[in-house]
């Protein structure tokens, strides 16, 4: 069991009196949780404390090279009070994938979430009671040594801050709009595509931007190499649904081995659906919309869940999907996998962790 120091805040915040009106990631709880890497000690002195700006060097290594990963989940407060996380345990599994990737020490995973525990004990009063609103959780890791130089860290900071945070849909769950991105690209196989990183993220806001700019909401990104194949939408994993058959990307290096993406997948083939993981093409999804055989298109991810698609926008050609309407494919996975992320369904898959109870 990881030996956890508690520093408690003796001046709590007033809880939000309208959980309607939460939004996502503008309110924090009172309390992070810290640990710290030495190079020759490795991960400790693992800490509760108040939550408060953290001090860095103007020179700190994440600041100038982007040494820095990062993770989101959810903890869930089901009808009968009680606490419950959706697969924390794929969270830091992936987050290792990605200190791999970006040269960070490797997590101990169990550690990691008997951290997470341990704040949420100290915080689950913060976990939203309305329908629909959930306690988000960013874990992340940044590089601290005061060098401006470009080399793996020697020194880092993994830290967990929370966020209660309202219904992603709050007028209900509405189709949303996508411009395809043909100019500009996100990632490259070789790349950091597969990590969750910062830099990603910061390459995406360009497309964003220009999505925006044409009354878009989202941005569906091209590969890198041809700008052909679809790979994936800035903040999620795509998904077709071409004459009843379910295709999504597969991992080829470049896009994001989503969590939600991994439990559709499953759901669907458990519900008897066909699903085809490979590389799919625009021109193949055009085609397939001119022939009418686009059933669907929806999004897979932590904040959404499930995000039908509506309108599809390549180039000149504006694609209306199945009347602008969630479709039946959609709305299964939408109820299935929130009726087991807020405990109003059956677990049938064994995903369900539920917060239990840690002693300081």
């Amino acid at each position: 069991m990881l030996d956890i120091r508690y520093e408690l805040s003796s001046k709590l915040k007033d809880k939000p009196k309208d959980e309607s009106k939460l939004g996502f990631g503008n309110i924090f709880t009172d309390h992070i949780f810290i640990m710290n890497y030495d190079t020759g000690k490795g991960w400790h002195d693992a800490r509760i404390v108040p939550f408060g700006d953290i001090s860095l060097s103007p020179a700190a290594m994440c600041l100038h090279y982007g040494q820095e990963i990062f993770e989101g989940l959810k903890a869930y407060r089901t009808k009968d009070g009680s606490i419950q996380l959706f697969r924390p345990d794929e969270n830091f599994k992936r987050m290792n994938v990605s200190n791999e990737r970006m040269v960070i020490p490797q997590v101990n995973e169990q550690d990691c979430l008997d951290g997470l525990m341990a704040l949420l004990n100290v915080e689950k009063d913060w976990v939203p009671h309305t329908e629909g609103a959930s306690l988000y959780i960013r874990p992340f890791i940044i590089s601290t040594d005061p060098y401006v130089g470009v080399r793996p860290a020697d020194h880092y900071l993994f830290i967990i801050i929370l966020s209660p945070s309202g219904a992603y849909y709050s007028t209900g769950l509405n189709p949303v709009k996508i411009y395809v991105e043909s100019r500009y690209v996100r990632a490259v196989r070789g790349g950091t595509g597969f990590a969750k990183t910062a830099a990603n993220y910061a390459i995406s806001l360009k497309g964003q931007d220009e999505a925006h700019k044409q009354d878009y909401e989202q941005v569906l990104w091209l590969d890198g190499v041809e700008q052909k194949y679809v790979e994936e939408v800035g903040s999620m994993n795509i998904f077709f649904v071409i004459d009843g058959k379910i295709v999504t990307p597969a991992l080829t290096g470049s896009v994001l081995p989503g969590i939600t993406r991994k439990s559709a997948i499953e759901v669907c083939k458990k519900r008897g659906y066909e699903v085809e993981e490979r590389r799919i093409s625009i021109e193949e999804v055009a085609k397939a919309y001119d022939d009418g055989k686009l059933d669907e298109v929806f999004g897979t991810g932590t904040a959404a869940v499930i995000s039908p698609v509506g309108h599809l926008k390549w180039n000149d050609k504006i694609m209306t999907i199945n009347d602008n309407k969630i479709g039946p494919v959609s709305q299964m996975l939408y109820d299935t996998m929130t009726g087991i992320q807020w405990g109003t369904i059956p677990d049938e898959f064994g995903w369900v962790v539920p917060l239990t109870e840690v002693r300081e």
